[in-house]
């Protein structure tokens, strides 16, 4: 990991409350900011790293884990959130719970205007396929939020999202 990684903290704790929800596979298209995070799961002995091609692709890949009695977590950026509703319908009608971690863009801060349609899009999408999304807009946020997600996911059998912030990430420059 880079030294002074803005991340590097944060991640740290959150893969600690990751690991005490016993998550053990982490599915992921590569993203900023997930980037601290997957290289932990990647270093541990305990925890799986499946490198996607698409963001539906992780919903079954965590389906199926969960039908194997594995807990697995769908990490991305806002803008992948566009392309799994249909694959929302199956964890929404199977049942199966779903944790995702979705890295914000098209918000505060956002210098691209071509990430905010999907930005503005992500709860709405999330609420229409009824997946609880929990918000992180500063450090104070984040360990209430996870362990929150978790319970949802894990005792709750629901489907939701932890979702940090561009207040909390920072945002890109270009």
């Amino acid at each position: 990991m880079a030294a002074n990684n803005p991340h590097e903290l944060w991640s740290k704790d959150l893969f600690s409350i990751l690991n005490d929800a016993k998550v053990t596979l982490y599915s992921y298209i590569p993203d900023a900011g997930n980037k601290c995070l997957i290289e932990m799961a990647e270093a541990s002995n305990e925890t799986k790293t499946v490198l996607l091609t698409s963001e539906e692709e992780g919903v079954a890949v965590c389906a199926g884990a969960e039908l194997v009695g594995e807990r697995g977590i769908l990490c991305m950026q806002s803008s992948g959130v566009g392309n799994i509703p249909n694959f929302l319908s199956l964890i929404k009608g199977g049942g199966f719970p779903l944790l995702m971690l979705v890295s914000m863009r098209g918000e505060y801060g956002e210098q691209n205007p071509w990430q905010y349609p999907m930005g503005q899009a992500v709860q709405p999408i999330f609420d229409a396929m009824g997946v609880m999304t929990f918000w992180v807009y500063s450090i104070d946020d984040l360990e209430k939020a996870a362990i929150a997600a978790c319970q949802t996911v894990h005792k709750g059998g629901r489907a939701a999202a932890l979702i940090l912030s561009q207040k909390f990430l920072g945002s890109k420059a270009f």
